[in-house]
């Protein structure tokens, strides 16, 4: 058990210390400093913009930005769309992997170009190498889309009046160049070393001990697994994810890929320190993460290492602690702790099966979602905190009697309008589509009887987890429903739409219309945003809101689901 403890503090020491230098790098790169990869990556930005048509120089306002992030997801929408539903017409196809449906296409191209990449699909069958290879550029598209949007609000929250709001369109070729492709290139050889395949071979062939024949899946698996972690995006190569042995070969490839998924989103949040010039905002940021990210992880990782209730009232001894559904070579410890860290980002990837997970541990995890703003995802992790700190600014300002201000700038019915509908947006899809899917499955169970394997209370978990992974574009799942289905895949693929960039547009413009109003330096009745005390206001709003909104839902799942087995 010490040994297991011992594990995940050293995976988030190691992310945390990495983190704080690679955020003052990214702030540097944001602000267009010279830094060590422009003598390889500045010819390459070049031939980018030239082909483009982009100016580089030309600074952009909020709205043009949205658009330029709009439109580059629109292009690669339809080249998707096309390549997935005729991978069996086209090459490197060397396992004869048939085409996808519609419906499937649709939801796989949303899924990842939205940076969620849930899979209604198993790699080995239901992907070419064409196909893999696709969706690996979508990893790095959304990642760096989501960041370049990011680096526009940090942009905007600068202490001055401006419109410009420098170039969508560098802050998304430099986040491919210098950020995601070299760090993406490290762990993929680091991966490659520890036995993960890299190349176009077909299946493998071999027999196994007890003298059965086995097919084993192969590719250029390295290079997706990197980036998948790294840009919190988390689809598998495989279909068991980073539980497959060749995805995430031993404990210590477990170590950098657990490290990998917390990496970029903590290090964003030291790069807003660095380029708005105000550490100690950064910190108090970071403060309000750490501590809703421990107190998700500490009853997961104590409800795993303590078993099952339900097996321990059968006599059965449970020394490992909970093990269904785990890897021998992580335990329970190390799942639990991927569980949390892959749920409160927008990762989405496993190394353990969370339908497996006992009914409080997926209740952590659930609510890391729900909330989604602990860390998040690759740049619209903070955008999501943002529009916490927006609402907690103005709660603040009515208490103590004066206009809300924020950075030196007034905050206004406009601005808490938009973050009032951005804020419900994240239950209303989720709950929407949680209580449609609930009456289907009710009046007519036997319509819908491939639905779910287990009924009740789980069952009920299974759809909850669902549209949650989907709103929070997180990508994992329960994997006990029978998704891969036109309802499962059109439903989840518009809320995947909806909550990937309605989140991102609401941010964005409020950041926007904030920068263009005239600066007010601070005195001595502004309100500190930097201290505990405001720290400790934008907690007690991420809390509020989680519980009144999603509370009753989870009642009748997990918590429901625990009490039974007690």
């Amino acid at each position: 058990m010490n040994t297991e403890i011992a594990g995940i503090i050293l995976i988030y020491a190691l992310t945390a210390v990495l983190a704080i230098p690679l955020g003052r790098y990214i702030g540097k790169v944001y602000e267009g400093h010279r830094t060590w990869p422009d003598l390889i990556f500045d010819p390459i930005d070049r031939i980018f913009y030239r082909f483009s048509g982009i100016d580089a120089k030309k600074e952009l306002d909020w709205k043009q930005s949205l658009f330029a992030l709009l439109t580059i997801n629109l292009v690669w929408f339809i080249l998707s769309m096309i390549i997935l539903m005729n991978m069996g017409k086209l090459p490197l196809n060397t396992d004869g992997n048939p085409s996808m449906t519609a419906d499937l296409a649709f939801n796989t191209t949303v899924s990842f170009i939205s940076n969620t990449n849930l899979q209604h699909y198993s790699g080995e069958t239901g992907v070419s190498y064409l196909g893999q290879l696709t969706l690996m550029l979508f990893q790095f598209i959304s990642a760096a889309a989501g960041m370049a949007a990011c680096a526009v609000v940090f942009t905007a929250m600068k202490e001055r009046t401006t419109e410009k709001l420098g170039n969508f369109y560098v802050y998304f070729v430099r986040s491919c160049t210098r950020i995601l492709l070299p760090l993406s290139i490290v762990v993929a050889v680091f991966l490659l070393f520890r036995g993960t395949p890299m190349n176009f071979e077909g299946k493998a062939h071999y027999v196994s001990m007890q003298g059965d024949t086995v097919q084993v899946s192969r590719g250029p698996a390295a290079a997706m697994v990197a980036i998948k972690q790294l840009g919190t995006n988390g689809g598998g190569f495989f279909g068991p994810n980073s539980a497959h042995p060749l995805e995430n070969p031993d404990y210590l490839s477990n170590i950098v890929e657990n490290g990998c998924i917390l990496l970029i989103p903590i290090a964003m949040v030291f790069a807003l320190g660095y380029v708005l010039k105000r550490k100690r905002f950064a910190w108090m940021v970071f403060g309000v993460m750490t501590v809703g990210f421990v107190l998700l992880l500490l009853p997961a990782v104590t409800q795993e290492m303590h078993g099952n209730p339900a097996i321990t009232k059968m006599g059965i001894a449970q020394p490992m602690g909970s093990m269904e559904g785990k890897e021998v070579r992580f335990g329970p410890a190390a799942s639990a702790y991927w569980a949390i860290t892959t749920t409160v980002t927008s990762n989405g990837s496993v190394n353990s099966m969370h339908d497996s997970l006992t009914p409080l541990s997926s209740m952590a995890a659930m609510l890391g979602m729900m909330v989604n703003a602990f860390y998040g995802g690759v740049g619209v992790g903070f955008l999501n905190f943002y529009i916490f700190i927006i609402i907690a600014v103005f709660i603040s300002g009515l208490m103590v009697g004066r206009t809300p201000e924020l950075l030196g700038k007034k905050i206004e019915a406009k601005e808490m309008k938009i973050a009032a509908i951005i804020a419900l947006l994240h239950p209303l899809l989720i709950l929407a589509g949680t209580a449609l899917s609930s009456w289907l499955y009710a009046h007519n169970s036997a319509a819908y009887a491939g639905w779910l394997n287990n009924p009740g209370h789980h069952g009920f978990s299974e759809m909850l987890y669902e549209y949650t992974s989907s709103s929070a574009n997180n990508g994992s799942g329960f994997e006990g429903l029978g998704d891969n289905t036109p309802f499962w895949n059109i439903s989840c693929g518009i809320v995947m739409l909806l909550a990937r960039f309605l989140p991102i547009i609401g941010p964005v413009a409020i950041a926007g219309i904030l920068a263009r109003k005239k600066y007010i330096p601070e005195s001595a009745g502004t309100l500190k945003t930097d201290i505990s005390t405001f720290g400790m206001m934008v907690f007690a709003v991420i809390a509020i809101v989680a519980a009144l909104s999603f509370f009753p839902a989870l009642t009748l799942g997990p918590i429901a689901e625990y009490f039974g087995m007690r």
